[in-house]
Formats: C-alpha cells, sequence, structure tokens
C-alpha cells in the first residue's frame, strides 16, 4: 500500500472512530437520564453499563457500518439514530 492510501486509510478509520465515539457519548448521556450509570471505556469505543444489581456489566458497541448499538454478542441491537430509545431498551435490560 502506498502512503497516500495509508493516509487515506487511517483518516477514514479515525472517523469511524468519532462518529462512534460520539453516537456511545449521546447513548450515555440519555441513559444518564433515566439513572443508569455508564461510562466509556477502551479509548471511547464502548459503553460499560453497570447493573442496579450486583452483576456482571453489559458492554455495548456501535457495530453493522455505524448503524446500531449493539451488546450480548450482538444479538441484541438498537439503531444509533435512536439514543433515547436505546437508552429505554437498555435500562429495561439491566434491569431498572
Amino acid at each position: 500500500m502506498n502512503p497516500i492510501m495509508q493516509a487515506t486509510a487511517a483518516f477514514v478509520d479515525h472517523q469511524r472512530n468519532l462518529h462512534d465515539a460520539r453516537a456511545l457519548m449521546r447513548l450515555r448521556d440519555e441513559l444518564l437520564k433515566l439513572k443508569v450509570r455508564a461510562e466509556l471505556r477502551d479509548n471511547d469505543s464502548s459503553l460499560m453499563i453497570h447493573r442496579p444489581e450486583p452483576g456482571l456489566p453489559v458492554w455495548v458497541f456501535v457495530g453493522y457500518g455505524g448503524a446500531y448499538y449493539s451488546w450480548q454478542s450482538a444479538e441484541k441491537r438498537h439503531p444509533v439514530s435512536d439514543p433515547a430509545g436505546a437508552a429505554q431498551v437498555l435500562a429495561e435490560y439491566v434491569g431498572r
């Protein structure tokens, strides 16, 4: 791969990471409105949602080309275009 192609690939990857991080931040903000504790992790590439009772946290990622929030090994998902709806679904999922 020549240097121009490498630079272009790096730029595209960086833009995708920014999109995903912003989507996770919007979801985190919506979860906080519902009093669900969540925090960005791993260079803003995932969101960790704490359960109200003792148990393992839920990890949420942006997947499917940036179109969906996904969790539970990508078996569950919700469109990134609806962070408030995703927050409601996740709040119910973690038992809030």
